[in-house]
């Protein structure tokens, strides 16, 4: 089991937690408290659906402490999950000075299975579906936009979730059979108030919030934000100093990752070989940097 000290990863938090594993995502572990549920962020790190080893240094610290930064500065815009963060409340439940930083204490909901997306660029798979087609998820754009463009405006482009492999992007209309049209409308309608929120918050901070996507569930009949908030796993965010036009541009978040594996000779269809120690130390640089400019000082 490995150490989960700053200076070193955490794998898994099986063994450390005393209460029913509920779920083993990619990166977080979901444990049943009886009313509520404990989220525990690993360092685990995923890249082209698969888990990747080693894991990265801190990555759970930062998107457990990003995502309880986001969720106290959003609650008067839309309710959430989020209860606390804090081990040290668990007593016996976990193990406190190994995961420490690392838990989130939430309230249950049943999760609508929608990726909530919203782009503000056009860039990702917005900009290949854009290229082909001049829509996004079914939107008419202008003609003439050029990879990472500023969009008009924000749109929101809806994802159904798949728990294995890539979630299916769908157009707003498959969204209404899906859902209904009420609750369509309703969550169009948050995730581009969550979005405008994140981009100022950010813009003023020299960053980017290129895109970035919600979940929402129900609790006690309410519509409710759920699972992590503007984090590096969740939205992409370029460093205002590094933005460009008809380029990839290098974002904060695991591209050095990304760049390791698309520059081997891996086929990404056997499992991806280790990590070299320097890409390791670099993605753990690049997320306590996000960590650093979004809050204002350091990953403790």
């Amino acid at each position: 089991m490995a150490n989960a000290n700053a200076s070193e990863a955490l794998a898994t938090a099986e063994g450390l937690v005393r209460a029913p594993l509920v779920r083993k995502g990619k990166v977080r572990e979901l444990y049943d408290l009886g009313e509520h549920l404990l989220i525990v962020v690993t360092d685990r790190i995923s890249a082209f659906d698969y888990v990747l080893e080693p894991p990265i240094p801190d990555k759970g610290r930062v998107l457990n402490g990003l995502s309880a930064f986001w969720f106290e500065r959003t609650r008067d815009i839309q309710k959430n999950h989020f209860i606390h963060a804090d081990a040290s409340r668990l007593g016996d439940t976990v193990d406190r000075e190994r995961l420490a930083g690392r838990v989130t204490v939430a309230r249950k909901a049943r999760r609508i299975d929608v990726e909530c997306v919203v782009r503000g660029f056009i860039t990702g798979g917005g900009w290949r579906q854009y290229r082909e087609t001049g829509r996004v998820n079914g939107i008419g754009l202008p003609k003439g936009l050029r990879k990472n463009d500023r969009l008009p405006e924000p749109i929101f482009t809806p994802a159904a979730k798949n728990d294995a492999g890539h979630d299916e992007d769908i157009t707003f209309d498959e969204l209404v059979r899906r859902v209904g049209r009420e609750l369509a409308e309703e969550l169009r309608a948050r995730s581009l108030r969550l979005y405008e929120f994140g981009r100022k918050f950010c813009e003023e901070r020299g960053i980017i919030l290129a895109d970035c996507k919600f979940e929402f569930g129900w609790i006690d009949g309410e519509l409710t934000l759920i699972d992590e908030l503007f984090t590096p796993d969740s939205s992409r965010f370029w460093s205002k100093d590094k933005y460009a036009l008809d380029v990839e541009i290098d974002s904060m978040d695991k591209e050095p990752v990304r760049a390791c594996l698309l520059s081997s000779d891996w086929d990404r269809a056997s499992p991806p070989p280790p990590l070299p120690p320097d890409v390791v130390a670099a993605t753990t640089a690049r997320y306590r940097e996000i960590y650093r400019r979004i809050i204002g000082e350091d990953l403790p």
